[in-house]
């Protein structure tokens, strides 16, 4: 039974083309860590986005490119290291102008000229972005003060390690039972920033800070506690995003979505083959559960809003 709290898939219309269900753009990569970006926007299509770009450091893009024929991959400026370069700058901002989402981070790597990118991406992009992965470290170079100046919605995705990092204390130090004070300190964090925060672990939490916008989620396995798979779930947030959900909301039916893939995907090849991939090509089950819960048959895909009931 799917949780009460968990908002309706974007409806689609029959007289609709793909430029009605949004244009996600994937910002990460980095010499050895192409396939980071990649997974962020197979899921982003997989969760029904209408157009996904990945923009990605020239040396990585033919590697980017090869995963998915149905992604558009562009290559920028890099750095002798395969990072972006500082001069990547101009042509990013002239994609994000285009996007309806951003997701950035995976893969980007954590170079001087990166960090100043993501810092500049936070404050200046008008369109709902979330954050993840490197982008996290280099927003954790700002003091929280500093983070509340942003031009549009933010959805950033720690881990543990990573929300210690947001907080100002060594990552390595992360315990299990420094989840409470972590989930305390991730709403406030959410209220002091404006943002929504997916503090991801066992029972992910979701919240924007606010009274009643904070869920926590019941989906997943330890399977997923692998490589690659922070990625795909950057990429079904962005996806829900552009599709018109507001970003509390995209947030939570993402990380269900994310967890029931996970939980599909265990299921059918076990928790210790599992891996990323195996998480995003497992998508459609969650989202056909979805649609079956709204009186949906799989062969209708999604309806308008006024026929959308939970």
């Amino acid at each position: 039974m799917l949780p009460s709290d968990l908002p309706p898939l974007p409806g689609r219309r029959p007289d609709t083309s793909k430029r009605d269900y949004g244009r996600v753009l994937v910002v990460g990569g980095s010499a050895g860590m192409a396939g980071a970006p990649a997974l962020s926007a197979m899921a982003a299509l997989a969760s029904g986005a209408g157009l996904v770009e990945m923009l990605v450091p020239e040396p990585v893009v033919v590697i980017a490119a090869s995963f998915d024929p149905c992604v558009m991959t562009r290559g920028l400026a890099a750095a002798a290291d395969g990072t972006f370069a500082a001069t990547a700058g101009a042509a990013l901002w002239q994609r994000v102008a285009q996007a309806d989402a951003v997701a950035i981070g995976p893969g980007i790597g954590r170079t001087a000229a990166v960090q100043e990118i993501v810092r500049t991406a936070w404050r200046e992009i008008t369109a709902p972005a979330v954050f993840d992965a490197d982008a996290l470290f280099a927003l954790a170079q700002l003091p929280v003060a500093e983070r509340r100046t942003h031009a549009g919605p933010r959805i950033i995705t720690p881990h543990a390690g990573e929300m210690l990092r947001l907080l100002g204390e060594e990552p390595a130090a992360a315990t299990a039972a420094d989840r409470p004070r972590l989930e305390r300190a991730a709403a406030d964090m959410a209220a002091a920033t404006d943002t929504v925060v997916v503090l991801k672990g066992p029972g992910t939490l979701v919240t924007s800070g606010q009274p009643g916008r904070q869920a926590r989620n019941e989906t997943g396995n330890p399977g997923m506690a692998t490589a690659g798979t922070g990625d795909v779930l950057t990429g079904v947030v962005a996806a829900l995003v552009a599709q018109g959900l507001e970003p509390f909301a995209a947030a939570r039916l993402a990380v269900w979505v994310h967890g029931r893939a996970g939980d599909a995907a265990a299921a059918a090849i076990g928790q210790v083959s599992l891996t990323a991939r195996d998480v995003r090509d497992h998508l459609h089950v969650a989202f056909l559960e979805i649609g079956a819960f709204q009186g949906l048959a799989p062969s209708q895909g999604h309806v308008g809003p006024s026929a959308l009931t939970l």
